[in-house]
C-alpha cells in the first residue's frame, strides 16, 4: 500500500512539473525532451563535492532496473578490498541463478565463473544470472539475504530512499530507488574504489570465444565519459547513470524513465553538457524561482534539454560539418507571466548577437511569454548560453 501511495504521488508530481516544462519548451519534440512521463527523474552532481547542479523529481521513487548492479558491484569491490574475495575466486552457479531471466550469459547450474569475469559480465552484458550468483556468493547462498545486505549498505552510504530485493534489478515491486540515491551510489563507487571503477570503462568482454559489447553507448561517444551503468525493465523505462571528466571536473548524471535508449543517451549527454557549462557559476543561478515571475528556470531547462550537437568522440577528431545557416538557431532564456519581463530579458540576452523575440503561449488556460534570442548560428547559440549566468537553452532548427 505504501508503494502504491508513493507511486501515485510520483504521478501527481510529474503532472505538476509538466506545466512548467512545457512553458519553456513546448516546441521541442517529446522524443527529445522526455516531458510528461511519470517515470522520468534526473540529477546532475559534481562527483568531487557532491554539489547538486540539476535535479528533477530526484527524490521520487523509481524502479532501478539494472542500475541495481551498481550496488552488487560495490559490495563485490568491498569484498575484494577486504580480502574476502580474489579476482581468481570462483563463483558457483546455483539452479536459482542459472534460471534468471535475460539479459544473461547462459550459465549452467553446477558450473562457476571467476570474480573477474563476473565483474566484466555485469559491467558490459548486465548479466542477471551472474548478478544472482555473485549475490549468493557474498551472502552465504541466499540472494534474499543479499538484498538485505544491499539495503543496509545503501543506508550507510546515505541512500535514504532505496530498498533492494535482488542483485540484478529484475522486477520486484518493493525494489525502489531515486535518481539522487543512484547518483550517491555512483559517487561512492568512484570515491571508494578509484582503481576498480576502471572496470566500468570496459568497452567489451571476451567470453567463451565471443566478444560482448558494453551497453553504455556514451563510452567512445561522449568526450570524457568513462562509466557507469545502464538499466531497463518495462516498469522503469530506460535508465542510465553516467560519469564524465572534463577539465579536472567529474560529473555524475542519472536519468531514469527514458522512452528509448537513444532518447535516454541524448538526454544524459545534454545534461552533462549543461552541467560542465554551468560548473563554477554562482549556485543561485542553478535554482528555480530566484527571478520574480520567472516560470520553470533551470529545473525546467534541464528537464527539457534537447540533444545538442554530438560531442567530439574520444580518440579521433570529429568531422567538420557545415554550420546551419545563420538565423535558423535560437536560445530560450525564460518563460514569464508578464510580457514586459519577457521582453526585457530577451533584449538583455540579445545585446550582442541575434534578435530579441517574445513568444506568447497558452498553457492550462493561462497565457505565458517565452523570452528568446533568434537569428543565431549554431556556434553563436551555444556561445550565448555559455556566457549567460542564468537559465538558457539552445533550440536547434
Amino acid at each position: 500500500m505504501m508503494l502504491q501511495n508513493g507511486l501515485a504521488a510520483v504521478c501527481r508530481a510529474a503532472a505538476l512539473g509538466l506545466t512548467a516544462a512545457l512553458l519553456l519548451f513546448q516546441s521541442i519534440p517529446a522524443a527529445q525532451a522526455q516531458i510528461g512521463s511519470s517515470r522520468y527523474a534526473a540529477i546532475v552532481m559534481d562527483a568531487g563535492t557532491g554539489q547538486e547542479l540539476y535535479a528533477i523529481n530526484a527524490d521520487e521513487p523509481r524502479y532501478p532496473a539494472s542500475l541495481t548492479k551498481m550496488m552488487t558491484l560495490y559490495l563485490t569491490f568491498e569484498a575484494l578490498e577486504r580480502g574476502r574475495l580474489k579476482l581468481t575466486s570462483r563463483v558457483p552457479v546455483s539452479r536459482h541463478a542459472a534460471g534468471q531471466e535475460p539479459s544473461k550469459l547462459g550459465l549452467q547450474a553446477g558450473t562457476s565463473i571467476t570474480v573477474r569475469d563476473a565483474i566484466l559480465a555485469l559491467v558490459t552484458k548486465s548479466a542477471n544470472d551472474v548478478a544472482s550468483a555473485l549475490g549468493e556468493r557474498l551472502a552465504g547462498g541466499s540472494e534474499v539475504a543479499f538484498g538485505r545486505i544491499m539495503t543496509r549498505k545503501a543506508r550507510q552510504l546515505g541512500m535514504r530512499n532505496t530498498s533492494f530485493r535482488n542483485a540484478s534489478g529484475l522486477p520486484d515491486a518493493n525494489q525502489v530507488t531515486t535518481a539522487r540515491d543512484i547518483a550517491i551510489l555512483g559517487q561512492a563507487l568512484i570515491r571508494d574504489f578509484p582503481r576498480r571503477y576502471a572496470y566500468f570503462n570496459a568497452r567489451e568482454f571476451d567470453w567463451q570465444g565471443r566478444s560482448i559489447g558494453n551497453h553504455n553507448n556514451l563510452l567512445g561517444e561522449y568526450d570524457g565519459a568513462d562509466g557507469i551503468k545502464t538499466g531497463y525493465i518495462r516498469a522503469s523505462g530506460f535508465n542510465l547513470a553516467a560519469s564524465a571528466v572534463r577539465g579536472g571536473t567529474r560529473l555524475v548524471a542519472v536519468v531514469l524513465g527514458g522512452a528509448t535508449t537513444a532518447e535516454r543517451d541524448n538526454h544524459v549527454m545534454a545534461l552533462l553538457d549543461r552541467g560542465f557549462a554551468q560548473r563554477g557559476r554562482p549556485a543561485d543561478m542553478l535554482v528555480a524561482g530566484n527571478t520574480p515571475r520567472l516560470i520553470g528556470t533551470a529545473h525546467a531547462a534541464a528537464l527539457a534539454a534537447p540533444p545538442l550537437p554530438k560531442p567530439r568522440p574520444v580518440g579521433r577528431a570529429a568531422p567538420r560539418k557545415p554550420e546551419v545557416a545563420k538565423g535558423d538557431w535560437a536560445v530560450q532564456v525564460g518563460a514569464f507571466v508578464r510580457s514586459a519581463d519577457a521582453r526585457r530579458t530577451a533584449r538583455r540576452a540579445a545585446r550582442e548577437l541575434g534578435e530579441a523575440h517574445v513568444e506568447r503561449v497558452r498553457v492550462d488556460g493561462k497565457w505565458f511569454y517565452r523570452a528568446q534570442v533568434t537569428g543565431l548560428s549554431a556556434s553563436a547559440a551555444r556561445r550565448t548560453c555559455e556566457a549567460r549566468r542564468g537559465p538558457c537553452m539552445v533550440v536547434a532548427p
